[in-house]
């Protein structure tokens, strides 16, 4: 029958939790906050979706998958970057793949990038400081970054990810 699986994520601010919220009832599986998942959990999924925000370039799940790389040895492996770099710049974001994750597990992993949101009013002040400061430092630079409030969370994004999660799934005749 079809294999179980698990989604283990963190985030920062929701996005990435609201698509591990939608992800785990399109695919019947259970979704968990990093940390909170038990060996067992891990140890029976077949499949582990793995869901991380990127904060000022470094993946929140980092650790997380540094420390359980033990664990996820044999399992197919999907992850889902939520950011607020467009979907459209695969390099830059394909660079924080390079950057935060090791070789070992980054190219066992099927990637996928999910456009995020932005609620300035709802950021710690420490994040509207260094977003404030890192988008005058960007247009220095002639880059932008967007200051202002954008949600683009949304269920269909989620096409992709779980056509390849459920593809994996099917039983050969």
């Amino acid at each position: 029958m079809d294999k179980k699986g698990i989604i283990i994520y963190k985030g920062k601010y929701g996005a990435t939790q609201q698509y591990a919220t939608w992800l785990a009832a399109a695919l019947n599986i259970q979704a968990v906050t990093a940390g909170q998942e038990t060996k067992q959990q891990l140890a029976a999924a077949g499949y582990v979706v793995l869901g991380t925000s990127i904060y000022i370039g470094k993946l929140q799940l980092r650790n997380w998958i540094n420390n359980h790389k033990d664990q996820l040895a044999g399992k197919k492996l999907f992850l889902y970057l939520v950011a607020g770099t467009p979907v459209s710049e695969t390099q830059k974001l394909e660079g924080y793949l390079t950057a935060n994750i090791s070789d070992d597990i980054r190219l066992r992993c099927q990637c996928f990038f999910l456009p995020g949101k932005l609620e300035f009013g709802k950021l710690s002040l420490p994040d509207r400081w260094l977003l404030s400061i890192g988008a005058w430092l960007a247009k220095r630079r002639g880059e932008n970054i967007v200051t202002a409030d954008y949600n683009h969370v949304r269920p269909e994004n989620l096409t992709d990810i779980i056509n390849a999660v459920n593809a994996t799934n099917e039983v050969p005749a």
